[in-house]
């Protein structure tokens, strides 16, 4: 069965693949082997692959590396690769297509796959049903425990999560999970209805958004959570290595949030389309910096009279905003890993407040001292520690509240969030630490 071997230099710097047979590399090896290919070698070693094994590793690809080569691949190549994949991880990547191209794609496949396929692909990617695998095992409410078993045998070789068996009613509307081990358990002839009977079924719904399903999946510690419609019938399950997926997904994109870039660059995006999401934020930074100087420059007489205040400013606004950034990023982490309501938000940015008096205190004598020792003036390292002491505090206090602020406004609590509190920090401790100079030293 062929396989990437290995990756060795070629002339103009481009790689060359060699290709053995190999039945032991796993598919996220061979993802791996494959993403540090040009895409048009990639889409020429999917080509050499039996379908099964190149659909094993599109789905290990970043997305927009399985997207990027299943445009180079001729549209019936293309869906024979799709339709080995599971249907979860192949509307993950056929959403990421152009239209005409997943069109194209999508007639190539066969009808039942098709139509399954533009199912999944009308949900939003970012609720529970944009996530969730169809192939299940449903078990009949009214089987006994060693029909269910026999059942399950049979639909394993074609299921992702063949550890779990959904017992369904007539109308398939979910009346319970039981796992492979509690069948085996159980006495035989037991009807699986009863062994279900009276159970508490953790489930999503369909619209559930996807952060929410990777906090009850985690919350509980299960393998896969049901999906259901509003009237209880099973559409699919979210299953634990989909939730990795999600988590690592809103962390990158939390990440990228808070500096103001677009949560789906990677370094495959177009540099030109980089360019034009990033300008914006880049336009408002510079507001906000403009802000900041316009302070300084209120002082401008106090700096000329006594130039270290000019040293010791940028100190102060830079020590801020890292309080900030600390409390900016706890308080991000918590909002995408629970729901918070509205007391506990806000105890927690009066937790942050107390932890910013703290360590402002403390830096604050240092600074002080420090100052004083640099200057020879005890009053220079009183305002530099005064300043510093107000402003930390301010900083831990913005960085807990705006996410919270951007929250309630409808918004991501960590787009660019970063960027508005180092307007805050810098604007603020200007305006405190040269304003304390001047009344106190001039």
């Amino acid at each position: 069965m062929p396989d990437i071997e290995a990756v060795t230099p070629e002339k103009d710097g481009l790689p060359v693949v060699d290709v053995k047979e190999d039945h032991d590399l796993h598919p996220a090896d061979m993802a791996d082997r494959l993403e540090n290919l040009p895409v048009e070698r990639q889409a020429e070693v999917l080509r050499s692959m039996p379908k099964e094994r190149a659909a094993q590793a599109i789905a290990e690809l970043d997305e927009n590396s399985a997207v990027g080569v299943l445009e180079r691949l001729e549209p019936g190549v293309a869906a024979g690769i799709v339709d080995e994949m599971d249907a979860d991880d192949a509307a993950d990547v056929l959403d990421g297509l152009k239209e005409g191209h997943r069109n194209a794609l999508l007639r190539n496949l066969p009808r039942e796959s098709s139509e399954e396929l533009r199912s999944l692909l009308n949900f939003d990617p970012d609720s529970a049903a944009g996530s969730m695998n169809i192939d299940l095992i449903l078990l009949d409410r009214n089987l006994t425990v060693d029909e269910a078993i026999a059942h399950m045998r049979s639909e394993m070789e074609d299921t992702e999560t063949p550890y779990y068996g959904y017992v369904v009613d007539e109308r398939s509307v979910l009346q319970g999970v039981i796992s492979v081990r509690n069948l085996m358990l159980a006495k035989p002839g037991t009807i699986v209805g009863d062994a279900v009977k009276g159970q508490a079924v953790v489930k999503v719904t369909f619209d559930t958004d996807r952060r929410e399903v990777a906090n009850v999946l985690s919350h509980y510690n299960y393998l896969a959570v049901p999906v259901v419609d509003y009237d209880g019938h099973i559409m699919g399950v979210v299953t634990y290595d989909d939730v990795m997926d999600i988590i690592h997904d809103e962390a990158s994109a939390d990440l990228l949030g808070m500096v103001g870039a677009d949560p789906e660059e990677t370094v495959d995006t177009p540099w030109l389309e980089s360019v034009r999401k990033r300008l914006p934020w880049l336009t408002i930074n510079m507001m906000n910096s403009a802000l900041s100087a316009c302070v300084v420059y209120m002082f401008e007489g106090s700096i000329a009279q006594m130039a270290v205040l000019a040293v010791l400013m940028p100190m102060v606004a830079n020590q801020a905003g890292n309080t900030g950034q600390q409390a900016l990023a706890v308080m991000i982490r918590q909002l995408s890993m629970s729901r918070f309501d509205h007391r506990k938000a806000w105890m927690a940015v009066l937790r942050e407040a107390k932890i910013g008096s703290i360590t402002g205190a403390f830096m604050a004598v240092v600074a002080c001292l420090g100052v004083w020792a640099f200057t020879g003036t005890f009053a220079v390292g009183g305002v530099m520690g005064c300043a510093l002491l107000c402003d930390m505090l301010l900083g831990a206090v913005a960085g807990g509240s705006i996410p919270l602020i951007f929250r309630a406004l409808g918004r991501d609590p960590a787009h660019a969030s970063s960027i508005f509190l180092t307007t805050i920090t810098d604007g603020a401790g200007f305006f405190i630490f040269l304003g304390l100079a001047s009344l106190v030293l001039l």
